[in-house]
């Protein structure tokens, strides 16, 4: 019998590819991510897709705005992807091409090409529908509903401004390419809710270390000005000490 890799095989495996402390602030946004996909590669009904991989890039994208230092970034996604056994530059390139063949679309263009998914093969773009649409059976995981999302993000980002529009163009959407309806449409309110507070923590974050910066200049420029300040007394001193030593020796050659 195989031993499956568990969770924690994962996160060891994680830390050794990424040394470095996490930022706290983004430390849970990692683990779920890296948790989520740990399940996914260890469940046998789950299938790497286009539309799977375009969300996993786009979540990592979107909730590490801001990270710092910004050098460890990349290399925490290269972690993330190694830690379950997949390839971050072939999780990259996926997203990449998907992102390029929305290039130029129109939203009825887009809408066309969902319509098609179960029926229409072909290259680029209606190929990647197709495999979605056709793959029965295959686990659904909330990424590739953030990728069905990124799809009309990346065609028409207004159109999803109007709730109850994006709701319904979502729904058929999910449908078209056999994705449970209910549940995507459950899964992007909490991605959408989870992005607005991950922003408004960063703006907290932001004004926090603001703050500590004004304090370290402050106390930089308050060291100065005693340093300074010592500096003054210490030159005065020193003259009235030389003046005191002149006068001493002027009496005495007199």
């Amino acid at each position: 019998m195989t031993n499956l890799r568990t969770v924690s095989d994962t996160k060891r495996a994680f830390y050794e590819y990424h040394s470095r402390p996490i930022n706290s602030l983004y430390r849970r946004v990692v683990e779920e991510l890296m948790v989520e996909m740990h399940l996914l590669s260890v469940n046998a009904d789950f299938v790497y897709n286009p539309l799977y991989t375009l969300g996993m890039v786009t979540s990592f994208d979107r909730f590490m705005v801001g990270y710092e230092p910004e050098q460890d970034k990349e290399s925490i996604f290269a972690a993330i992807c190694r830690s379950v056994d997949g390839d971050p530059q072939q999780y990259r390139q996926d997203a990449n091409a998907l992102k390029a063949d929305l290039s130029g679309l129109s939203l009825s263009e887009l809408n066309t090409q969902l319509a098609n998914a179960k029926t229409t093969d072909g290259d680029n773009l209606q190929g990647k529908l197709y495999m979605v649409a056709n793959q029965a059976n295959t686990k659904y995981t909330r990424l590739m509903a953030v990728g069905l999302y990124t799809l009309f993000e990346t065609v028409d980002a207004s159109s999803l401004d109007d709730k109850d529009k994006r709701e319904e163009m979502l729904k058929t959407a999910a449908e078209m390419l056999a994705l449970p309806a209910e549940k995507v449409d459950k899964d992007l309110e909490l991605y959408r809710s989870n992005l607005e507070k991950m922003a408004q923590a960063q703006e907290v974050m932001k004004d926090i270390l603001e703050a500590e910066r004004k304090k370290r200049e402050q106390r930089a420029q308050a060291k100065k000005d005693a340093d300074a300040a010592t500096a003054t007394e210490t030159t005065t001193a020193t003259a009235a000490e030389q003046d005191v030593t002149e006068e001493d020796t002027a009496d005495s050659e007199s």
